[in-house]
């Protein structure tokens, strides 16, 4: 029964680039620059429990019609392609045999063997370029998925600490990574969007309207992010500290939206979860949706058009050979959640333990003015809880976060949203002192999740 599995994947994978010959349709020429992921099953939001996306393989194909063809013909599968800045490479996971793990790899449009980036233990995917010659990607590290970023001679820095599965969709143009992790951040829940700086400081949600699952966003051109959801499409821009919705047609949506030069959209849609993915173009201003690539049997995702694209702005790392971080709350009452002015006297830490019990890590006093001052252990599952004058809990995390190495982090105030502005104001526990409550020592006797 096994071999008969085995031989049916091959055979589905070895057809794939007939299928696409004979079943995708082109709509504009400028689609033979056309890049995308065939697969005969393609699970989405399998990332959330650790498990494959591409449970029967896959194989990246390059443009549409007649014209289609295998990136690396020679490989059992490739998914997750990401061009380079100057159209001239993809970054791709890939498996050149059927037992092999998922690796990075990279290849020239020009041909030539792929060069392997990673060499890791368990899967490597879902990679995109950074500047200077750096690459991020999802690593597999036990039962759930880490980001990583590492450099052509691999050399790697684990960027995330929290107990659920993080997984990147794009690299911003201002030089953070866009993510998805589960909400609340550090569970295996619905999807939620998150940004992380290159170096894994400065996480944080990427709006606080928290609500139904997000995932699989992308930058546009205009700067807005746009993503799936369970309507359909919809659409994070500057101008509003909420999510707005996206007229498409009724179905699925897979996400991973890219632009034409006339601000089409190319999305990757289905009626229903009996149906398969296919590529569709959607006109910006009627909302109509017209077929693009669909491969009869088979899901067809991850599009992307070969064409360079400006390089992000480079990341320089403030980050210092510390034993832990500095977090300095500007004032816990600036929050979405209603708290009563003077309520709240103590804030207390916890770590996570290796068998996923919390830790408290110490008490802090929280001054009038809401403010707190704390060194905290880096690159453990960190998470906050706010107490009264009688020990009770007015507010306590769900999810976790985590601080790097030397990092110093400000914040405005407790789940107040990226969006919020501090006021001109000495925080009052810097008038007190400016020493930090130093959180460390517990966590140098207890195992976090690392």
């Amino acid at each position: 029964m096994l071999i008969r599995r085995v031989l049916l994947v091959v055979l589905s994978l070895g057809c794939v680039a007939m299928l696409a010959r004979s079943a995708a349709r082109s709509a504009i020429s400028s689609e033979t620059n056309l890049v995308y992921t065939v697969a005969a099953r393609y699970n989405g939001n399998a990332w959330l429990r650790g498990a494959d996306r591409f449970p029967q393989g896959a194989r990246i194909l390059l443009g549409t019609g007649s014209s289609a063809r295998p990136l690396v013909p020679s490989f059992f599968a490739t998914a997750d392609p990401a061009t380079s800045f100057d159209a001239t490479h993809i970054l791709f996971a890939g498996k050149r045999t059927t037992t092999d793990k998922w690796q990075i790899w990279e290849a020239a449009l020009t041909g030539g063997e792929p060069f392997q980036i990673t060499a890791c233990d368990d899967d490597c995917v879902r990679p995109f370029y950074l500047p200077e010659d750096r690459f991020v990607y999802a690593r597999r590290v036990g039962d759930k998925f880490v980001l990583e970023v590492s450099t052509r001679d691999r050399k790697v820095n684990r960027l995330t600490s929290i107990p659920g599965n993080v997984f990147p969709t794009d690299v911003l143009r201002d030089g953070r990574i866009l993510l998805e992790a589960g909400d609340p951040l550090g569970s295996d829940t619905a999807a939620e969007i998150y940004t992380v700086y290159s170096d894994g400081s400065g996480v944080e949600s990427y709006r606080c309207d928290h609500g139904n699952a997000r995932h699989s966003g992308k930058q546009l051109v205009s700067g807005d992010i746009v993503f799936a959801n369970e309507h359909g499409l919809g659409r994070f821009t500057s101008a509003l500290a909420h999510q707005a919705e996206v007229k498409v047609a009724p179905g699925e949506y897979a996400g991973d939206v890219i632009e034409y030069p006339n601000a089409d959209w190319l999305v990757s849609t289905r009626p229903g979860p009996r149906a398969a993915f296919e590529l569709q173009r959607r006109n910006v201003a009627s909302g109509a949706q017209s077929t693009v690539v669909a491969v009869s049997g088979n899901d067809v995702v991850q599009p992307l058009f070969l064409a360079p694209r400006p390089v992000p702005n480079r990341h320089p790392s403030a980050l210092h050979d510390w034993d832990g971080a500095n977090l300095l709350c500007l004032n816990a009452y600036t929050s979405r959640h209603n708290i009563a002015p003077g309520s709240i006297a103590t804030m207390r830490l916890y770590t996570r333990s290796s068998q996923g019990e919390a830790v408290l890590l110490g008490n802090s006093p929280v001054e009038k003015d809401g403010s707190f001052f704390l060194h905290v252990p880096a690159d453990h599952p960190l998470q906050m809880e706010l107490l009264d004058h009688a020990g009770a809990t007015l507010q306590r995390e769900h999810g976790w976060f985590w601080m790097k190495r030397g990092e110093q982090r400000v914040c405005v105030g407790c789940h107040a949203g990226p969006e919020r502005a501090p006021e001109n104001a000495v925080p009052a526990v810097l008038l007190r002192s400016t020493d930090p409550v130093d959180m460390t020592k517990s966590a140098t006797h207890q195992q976090g999740v690392q």
